[in-house]
């Protein structure tokens, strides 16, 4: 007779679809309950506590309430709470003992991506948070070229960096990304697959697609030239997605669904159609890769199309991991790298895959990894908002120190946004590099 599940037992986690078309998903009264519900049983753990600052500015209004209980907390502080989370899904898969199947089905951060869609049907998104998930249309506008200069040098001045914090409560110390008007898409115009035999291997057909997502596109283009040339190199055909919009992660953190659904109805009919002739599908930047492998399933459990995505789209060192099993990978590299200081995305963690792109840097001869399993704390916008820049400075700070000490001849996470906020907190002028750089570099190509 099956029993309950229990903390502490060996269930594996499992996820309910995210249920956003219930007319329940958006009742105030029933959302706050369940935060409430939720917060009581995070207070009584508190075993993520270190994880983000969501945990201890709930645990801070707790313990300052009069009743030194949830109940004791207005109702209305629970969106300083929700603010903090950018849903980088660490609690839910490595500390909290409550997940289902157990019974008290906590899963905090898609409890926090309900309130942010209750906020931003409510109107709570400010015009600077709407600006900023607009990658599209920021990368298309910031791509131009002149424009890209102009909006490179403005990023990189004081006095402007000061004037956009006042009107836009963008933290003039924040590192802001640059822009090419060299995009990925021009870069890779003349692109066509390499004539190579088509080798199956495990899940993996033998050819890829690169969905090059916005910041590939517009911010760092090299990242999806070294895919294309470290796949080739091992005889995999590659193409270039054409026509495809923002995956939608930026909008799903504002809790913009709406706009999530529209994203979606656009870029999944022409990943499925690759799918079906027969392409696997990456992307450079662990975020998008899990809104096709994890969110958009939740969001839309019954699309054919979305499960059909899901199944072909591939972490890159995933994929390469894959081949290497089957004997399929090229081990014979030019040259070492040194020490690695290798920073673990958050997002590429809750993917579950295990540690592949550690795994794939180690066959290089001369190559020492060494892993941080620690969240940087940027999660794309929350390091540049004037109200959150110095909250995350200090979580990244020990990712840092870590690298710091480690006294490594690179640092590197699968996150380039990661890596170029670990770069800011380090100040020292040195840059990360791409797990795919690396592997390019080691490959001497």
């Amino acid at each position: 007779m099956p029993t309950a599940s229990r903390e502490g037992s060996l269930d594996a986690p499992t996820r309910h679809p995210l249920g956003q078309n219930d007319p329940a998903f958006y009742d105030e009264t029933a959302v706050f309950d369940e935060l409430e519900r939720v917060f009581d049983i995070c207070h009584g753990c508190r075993r993520c506590v270190n994880l983000c600052n969501a945990f201890p500015t709930l645990f801070d209004l707790v313990d300052e309430s009069s009743t030194m209980e949830v109940d004791g907390v207005e109702r209305k502080d629970y969106w300083n709470v929700i603010d903090h989370c950018y849903l980088c899904d660490l609690c839910y898969l490595t500390k909290c003992p409550y997940v289902p199947p157990h019974e008290w089905n906590v899963d905090f951060p898609h409890l926090m991506l309900r309130a942010k869609a209750l906020g931003y049907k409510q109107g709570r998104a400010r015009l600077r948070d709407k600006i900023i998930t607009s990658t599209d249309l920021v990368g298309s506008f910031a791509s131009i070229p002149i424009v890209a200069n102009v909006v490179n040098a403005v990023n990189r001045n004081e006095n402007t960096r000061a004037l956009l914090e006042s009107s836009l409560a963008v933290h003039a110390d924040a590192r802001l990304p640059e822009y090419h008007s060299n995009t990925f898409s021009k870069r890779s115009k003349k692109h066509k697959p390499g004539n190579f035999e088509i080798q199956t291997a495990g899940r993996t057909q033998g050819k890829v697609a690169i969905f090059a997502t916005c910041y590939g596109e517009y911010n760092e283009p090299r990242i999806g030239q070294d895919l294309i040339a470290v796949f080739e190199h091992n005889k995999i055909p590659v193409m270039v997605v054409r026509d495809t919009l923002c995956c939608g992660m930026p909008k799903l953190e504002l809790g913009n669904l709406d706009a999530v659904e529209k994203l979606k109805n656009h870029n999944i009919p022409l990943l499925a159609g690759l799918v079906d002739d027969g392409w696997d599908i990456i992307s450079p930047v662990p975020s998008c890769t899990l809104q096709f492998k994890q969110e958009l399933p939740l969001m839309f459990p019954d699309d054919n199309d979305v499960s059909k995505v899901q199944q072909a789209f591939f972490d890159p060192f995933e994929y390469l991991a894959q081949r290497h099993k089957a004997g399929l990978l090229d081990i014979n590299f030019a040259t070492g790298i040194g020490k690695i200081s290798y920073h673990v995305a958050c997002h590429q963690r809750v993917q579950r895959i295990g540690s592949k792109t550690r795994d794939i840097l180690s066959l290089i001869p001369d190559t020492e990894v060494e892993a941080i399993e620690r969240c940087s704390g940027h999660d794309g916008t929350y390091a540049i908002k004037q109200e959150f820049h110095e909250t995350s400075m200090k979580i990244v700070k020990p990712v840092a120190a870590r690298v710091k000490k480690s006294q490594a001849d690179a640092y590197t996470s699968d996150c380039p946004m990661a890596g170029h906020h670990i770069s800011a907190a380090l100040n020292d002028g040195s840059s990360t590099q791409h797990p795919i750089s690396l592997l390019r570099q080691a490959y001497g190509i």
